[in-house]
């Protein structure tokens, strides 16, 4: 009987070792779990506050360009790198890094032009004229008319037209031609969805429009980017007299437009001269911009391009959008955010600051 009660006794004890053992190694695991997290957690605040100082950073840049100057290009501080790592430097952090680029978001096509609001129904004429040139030239180089990607050829107006119907509202369902597409094709699908029927408010709403294609999109080979590198959703400009209206003008800043942006807003037949157009901009001499842009028309005076005639209410050599796109790097974790802000004068102080329209981490 004794031998039986030691027996039992040496199983409770070793039960209630392994019990606390494993109480043990679970505190154990919920506690570095804990610094784990802690850290994580420092870690994001750390780097969402080197973030938040570098987009800081951007606007002062982009707020005393604005009191120094009233056109925008790649010839400015703000648009050039090494500039801008400079002003970087000033504000050093004990530990990790920030990077900063400045882009200039009317150097893209703005999609919601298309349409002429605020009546929101009918084609924005040159607009519609712009994108027919842009696609024909973008499905050329990334030669997409292919039957292994569609049943048949695909040509501006394939996309063109659902893009407009996506655009437009009361039009009674009514598509855009024989290719466009309203609330019935969308709502066939799988799953089904609406139309919006009203401006894009994300770029990336692009992808549930009809023959919108992630190639498309994004980018059909690794050297051909897609549409959604030339293209944005910003440019609103609410009426004079009425803030409860808006219409955008779709107007690009030439001196800030890639290569296959300035070859759309050239005339049919002269699209070769974009790259013309662009070196010229581009042109330097030990690190100095030869060539003034403050005029509308000094694309005329690159090579080739002297009687070349660029629709007035397509271009513009100024802008108050831009895009700031901020990393910041801590040890071995990262953060990336895509801020778009609009200069505006503030009414009470009249002093320019910059306004966040939209802010995506990535």
């Amino acid at each position: 009987m004794f031998r039986n009660n030691r027996g039992i006794a040496l199983i409770i004890t070793l039960t209630i070792i392994t019990v606390i053992l494993a109480i043990t190694f679970e505190l154990n695991r919920q506690m570095r779990a804990s610094v784990t997290d802690a850290a994580a957690t420092r870690d994001y605040m750390t780097l969402s506050h080197m973030v938040g100082s570098g987009v800081e950073i951007a606007n002062a840049i982009l707020v005393k360009d604005k009191n120094e100057t009233e056109i925008d290009s790649i010839q400015e501080e703000w648009a050039d790198t090494r500039v801008v790592d400079e002003y970087l430097a000033q504000v050093p952090f004990e530990k990790g890094k920030i990077s900063l680029e400045i882009t200039d978001e009317r150097s893209r096509i703005q999609i919601n032009a298309l349409v002429n609001y605020p009546e929101g129904r009918d084609f924005n004429p040159p607009q519609q004229e712009l994108w027919k040139r842009f696609f024909a030239l973008l499905l050329t180089q990334q030669e997409l008319a292919d039957d292994s990607l569609f049943s048949e050829p695909l040509v501006p107006d394939m996309i063109i037209n659902p893009v407009k119907d996506w655009l437009d509202w009361n039009d009674d369902d009514a598509i855009t031609g024989l290719t466009g597409a309203e609330n019935a094709y969308y709502q066939d699908l799988d799953p089904p969805y609406s139309c919006r029927n009203g401006p894009f408010k994300d770029i990336s709403e692009l992808l549930r429009v009809k023959n919108i294609t992630p190639e498309l999109f994004s980018s059909f080979e690794e050297n051909v980017p897609g549409i959604s590198n030339y293209i944005t959703v910003y440019g609103m400009t609410p009426l004079e007299g009425d803030q409860h209206r808006f219409t955008y003008d779709g107007k690009i800043n030439i001196n800030t437009a890639e290569a296959p942006v300035i070859a759309a807003l050239l005339p049919l037949g002269e699209e070769f001269l974009a790259e013309e157009i662009v070196a010229y901009r581009d042109e330097k001499t030990n690190d100095e911009y030869l060539h003034d842009l403050t005029g509308a028309n000094w694309y005329k005076e690159a090579p080739g391009a002297g009687d070349v005639e660029i629709k007035s209410e397509l271009v513009t050599t100024s802008s108050d959008l831009f895009r700031i796109v901020c990393r910041a790097e801590l040890e071995e974790t990262a953060m990336t955010a895509t801020v778009t802000v609009m200069r505006e004068k503030e009414e009470e102080t009249g002093k320019w600051r910059c306004r966040v329209l939209n802010w995506k981490y990535e």
